[in-house]
């Protein structure tokens, strides 16, 4: 039996897919965003995510039956480069509630995400992951994602200077 399940977000949900998004801020290991971001910032992304081409889903516990289920994390799918001719690629983003880390959260999300993505037209799913981010490198790279692209030291996180991974997968 599976220990996760998913939904499409509400936008009931967007504090929440804010709240953790801003937990890994500090960290310095998961986004370029230096501060947090606020739920009014994030309305435009929301709206882009338009379930039948980028669907932005938040993950539950299975065995959470109550009414309002707790969110453990959520996936996005977003354009990459935003031309029509990269209409079958897509960027996929994965951020996990602080206590649902390294309890397979990720690994669900991931393969739910490889397995949806010809649903939507999509025949090739990247990461973009910042070298120093050994947990998300490992696990794109146990789905089969291959280094596409390194862009060395092109962000600037509090004075150091980090590398770009790009990783992707051909899923058709």
């Amino acid at each position: 039996m599976t220990a996760f399940r998913h939904r499409l977000a509400t936008l009931a949900d967007l504090p929440t897919i804010v709240a953790i998004y801003n937990s890994t801020v500090a960290s310095r290991e998961v986004t370029a965003d230096t501060e947090p971001v606020s739920v009014d910032s994030r309305l435009h992304w929301f709206n882009e995510h338009q379930p039948e081409r980028r669907p932005l889903w938040v993950i539950e516990a299975a065995n959470d039956d109550s009414a309002s289920p707790a969110i453990l994390g959520w996936i996005s799918y977003s354009n990459f480069y935003g031309r029509p001719a990269y209409a079958g690629t897509a960027e996929v983003s994965i951020y996990i509630d602080e206590a649902w880390r390294g309890k397979g959260v990720g690994r669900y999300c991931l393969e739910q995400a490889i397995a949806f993505a010809p649903n939507i037209k999509v025949h090739t799913l990247l990461g973009f992951i910042f070298g120093h981010n050994a947990p998300s490198l490992g696990l794109f790279r146990k789905y089969g994602f291959d280094t596409w692209a390194n862009l060395p030291r092109v962000a600037n996180l509090d004075g150091v200077e980090r590398d770009l991974i790009i990783l992707g997968k051909r899923v058709d």
